[in-house]
């Protein structure tokens, strides 16, 4: 998200998505996958329910190739999925400005034009107007604001992120049809209604009054103001527990753009109340989710809810958003932390998974995983992947978006100058007062190379327990700024960093910036991060570990819940690296020393239809 001009001082700004170029790597290929996802579903089927609803498509017959699950015409959430879409596409061309992904986009929104004027001129939905009077009498529908903000986002990111200014018009025109029709009710009636998930209605109005200052857009965002979870939130009482997570997370996200685009504090102290709720008095798995069954667990108590639908994508991606924001607001790298570690054991264990299989071997399953809904932590889990077009969960429309999303939160602008929030493979290009200056960072597995004698293969005969990020900084002209680089939480020992092979003097703590100041013109930056083994307790359990390293959970490969023998304190006495090299690279497993069954560990991200267990109950020998 970013600014529209009205946005109070934040301690950071982001960077456009044309800035940001993602470089080879784990996350390069999940965009592409992304991509070539996007671009694989056809336009027909993804307006079929806009087209239904407004009129135009009529048959006795559906297609064979018929969207299925949450998009068939038949299920009251159908459509959510083009708003999702939409958003993906807009983030796409922002960042590489691929005009077959435009193309096919600005048609969509040409005929979510066409469905609106058949429908009269305001309404765009896909779902019948009606819907909203069935739940105004209490008659239960499921989430039809939610539907209806999904299409609403869509339209509102291809206006803000891919030019198309039809998209504003359509969205602009609509929000009366809602600005009427909430008029109706008293402030009690509203609430009532807004005690059905709403999603994220209040950003819409948030982002429309950003753009257009209508007092229309402003009063919406007063009547979606959700009394019956804000206030206790600003009063300090805990009514996330048992709650639907993702009912909340939108909601509060609305806060959040409602703060940037009016400077009113009581929006930012709600968000600021949400995260000390969610988040720091609530603690969460060693994942970075926090619910079980799509709900928020008890404060510090999730030993009871370990089981086949923990860690919900949605409200993970949101989550990760709603951690943007504040970092953003506050420059405090902890955000990031935080973000990097469901970013990891999250987005990309859920997401876009891709096997390997030497030649030869033939695969008892695909190669490939589109979406998990949920990221089972229970004993011998398993994860459940989604079809192509059979399912279309909501978790199915966060994952397009959260993976045409990676470069977002890597790279920030201070008034020092620029902050490294995250370490993947990338460049920035950044306009410094009419300067350009080149921002590029690798990361440095030092494997050397199978077929060249050099030094590198000696020095590490060993995987090595550290992560090295090479940057490289050019300019234009000499620049004096700031290199802020984060220092993660998960750091085991002294951090090393080097500027053009010099050591410097720089005493880095866990979950803080250290800063680089000087005239750069074309220099190197190495930084070393010690990462180790960590064994990492349940909250209510401190018998119960599961092990990471680094900010990556690993998964251990077995189907039932084990006892391990070992220093937790020490993990290093229970796991020991395992088929560490594969020609000129390093492998991430490791493998148990010194059980009754030795068992695998692999990355949970690397997890595809194999039974693995997280967390395992550790005992001294």
């Amino acid at each position: 998200m970013h600014d529209t001009g009205k946005t109070p001082n934040t301690k950071m700004r982001s960077f456009p998505y044309s800035d940001v170029e993602l470089l080879p790597g784990q996350l390069s290929r999940k965009t592409e996958s992304n991509r070539r996802y996007l671009l694989s579903l056809d336009t027909e089927n993804l307006l079929r329910n806009h087209y239904i609803e407004a009129g135009i498509w009529q048959s006795n017959q559906l297609p064979d190739n018929i969207h299925g699950g949450w998009e068939s015409p038949t299920c009251q959430l159908r459509g959510h999925f083009l708003g999702h879409w939409l958003s993906a596409a807009a983030r796409v061309y922002a960042a590489t400005g691929d005009a077959e992904v435009k193309g096919k986009a600005d048609r969509i929104v040409s005929e979510l034009a066409r469905c609106q004027k058949e429908n009269g001129g305001e309404w765009a939905g896909s779902i019948p107007e009606k819907y909203l009077e069935w739940i105004a009498r209490g008659k239960s529908v499921w989430a039809p604001q939610y539907t209806i903000h999904k299409t609403f986002m869509g339209l509102m990111d291809m206006y803000k992120l891919a030019g198309n200014r039809q998209a504003l018009e359509i969205a602009d025109a609509w929000s009366n049809w809602f600005y009427r029709w909430s008029g109706k009710f008293t402030r009690e009636q509203f609430d009532d209604i807004l005690d059905y998930e709403t999603g994220g209605m209040l950003e819409i109005w948030a982002d429309l009054y950003g753009i257009t200052d209508r007092k229309e857009h402003y009063e919406l965002m007063q009547r979606y103001y959700r009394r019956r979870l804000f206030d206790p939130l600003l009063a300090g009482e805990d009514v996330l527990t048992n709650m639907h997570a993702n009912t909340t997370i939108p909601e509060v996200l609305g806060a959040a753009r409602a703060w940037e685009v009016t400077g009113e504090q009581r929006w930012r102290d709600i968000v600021e109340a949400y995260w000390q709720l969610a988040v720091n008095k609530r603690g969460y798995f060693c994942t970075g989710g926090q619910t079980c069954g799509e709900i928020w667990t008890p404060p510090y108590e999730m030993s009871a809810r370990l089981g086949e639908m923990n860690q919900e994508h949605c409200t993970v991606y949101n989550m990760m958003r709603l951690a943007g924001f504040l970092l953003k607001w506050t420059g405090d790298p902890v955000y990031a932390d935080y973000w990097e570690r469901n970013l990891y054991n999250g987005i990309m264990a859920q997401g876009h998974w891709e096997g390997f299989y030497p030649s030869g071997v033939k695969p008892q399953h695909p190669l490939t995983g589109l979406i998990a809904y949920f990221l089972p932590l229970h004993e011998g889990a398993e994860k459940h992947w989604g079809s192509h077009t059979h399912d279309f969960w909501c978790c199915h429309g966060t994952l397009v978006q959260a993976n045409a999303a990676h470069t977002e939160d890597i790279y920030f602008e201070d008034p020092d100058g620029v902050a490294v929030c995250q370490y993947i493979p990338s460049a920035l290009r950044w306009d410094r007062n009419g300067s350009m200056i080149r921002i590029q960072q690798h990361i440095n597995h030092r494997a050397g190379s199978c077929n060249i004698v050099n030094k590198t293969n000696i020095e590490y005969m060993h995987r090595p327990m550290s992560l090295a990020i090479d940057f490289t900084v050019e300019c234009d002209s000499p620049a004096q700024f700031g290199l802020k680089l984060r220092i993660p939480w998960w750091i085991t020992g002294d951090v090393k960093i080097y500027v053009n092979g010099e050591l410097q003097d720089i005493q880095c703590k866990p979950s803080s910036f250290c800063t680089i100041s000087r005239t750069w013109s074309k220099d190197t930056v190495n930084i070393e991060l010690p990462k180790g083994l960590t064994a990492c307790p349940l909250p209510d359990d401190p018998e119960t570990f599961a092990f990471m390293e680094g900010p990556v959970v690993l998964a251990g490969l077995c189907d039932e819940g084990r006892v391990l023998y070992g220093d937790a304190e020490h993990p290093e006495t229970i796991l020991v690296p395992d088929d560490e090299r594969k020609w000129s690279s390093w492998n991430t497993g490791y493998r148990t020393k010194g059980q009754d069954r030795n068992i695998r560990f692999i990355p949970l991200y690397d997890v595809g239809y194999e039974k693995y267990t997280v967390y395992f109950k550790v005992k001294k020998p």
